[in-house]
């Protein structure tokens, strides 16, 4: 039988070695996306030359020859991709504003949105994620352009994400600007840091849900289920 000296060191290795692995901020620790405070004191511009400067450093680390005309842009084409694509949701002023109306037609059954398409980035291994999104909502007094469904799922994909947090937020924003909890939200998406490295499995996907409201109770559940399957 082994000691209880034993038993804490060996813990303490394992715990040891998965902190080595995936750090020590590997997962979401919040709804929120960590952000520092003076995040957007810097122009866009600035965080370009800035990214782009840091960026080709990181190239020449590894051995690039930057002086060869394929390699020579990339720097300022992955910074200008990072600030204005790919992370542009990280900026609020980029937040879509919702196009709302009343609900004339007293509409009162689930309304889905299905197979929207998601492209987000694994803040772990700024890997692509990459997958659908399927929104559903009850309406009350007050409808949303269909669009904006779309807009909202897309504009919290672009960022550093982690796929609980993206579910989350969605389901979260979707709720004050329908002024409702009954919203359902449901991803399945892959994972580039899964596929391309680590275990390099190119078959799983990654399925995360939120529900709120009428869609906690299974009878709604089942059928906002029932039709993203259909």
């Amino acid at each position: 039988m082994k000691s209880e000296h034993l038993v804490l060191n060996e813990n303490y290795n394992h715990n040891q070695m998965v902190f080595d692995e995936i750090g020590e901020d590997h997962v979401a620790t919040s709804i929120d996306t960590p952000m520092k405070a003076d995040a957007f004191d810097m122009s866009d511009e600035d965080k370009i030359e800035k990214i782009a400067n840091h960026f080709r450093q990181i190239m020449e680390t590894i051995g690039l020859d930057l002086s060869d005309d394929s390699l020579n842009g990339t720097p300022k084409r992955v910074a200008k991709m990072f600030v204005k694509e790919i992370f542009k949701g990280l900026d609020p002023e980029n937040k879509p504003a919702p196009t709302m109306f009343d609900n004339k037609f007293g509409y009162g059954r689930m309304l889905v949105e299905k197979d929207i398409s998601i492209f987000s980035t694994c803040e772990h291994h700024f890997l692509p994620i990459y997958g659908t999104a399927h929104i559903a909502y009850i309406p009350s007094e007050k409808v949303i352009g269909l669009s904006k469904l779309n807009r909202i799922a897309q504009y919290y994909a672009k960022r550093p994400q982690v796929q609980e947090r993206l579910t989350i937020q969605i389901a979260e924003e979707l709720k004050r600007v329908l002024e409702t909890d009954d919203v359902a939200v449901y991803i399945e998406a892959r994972h580039m840091c899964v596929q391309s490295r680590g275990v390099e499995d190119v078959c799983s996907s990654t399925v995360t849900s939120e529900y709120g409201g009428k869609f906690t109770e299974r009878e709604y559940r089942d059928e906002f289920l029932a039709t993203i399957r259909s």
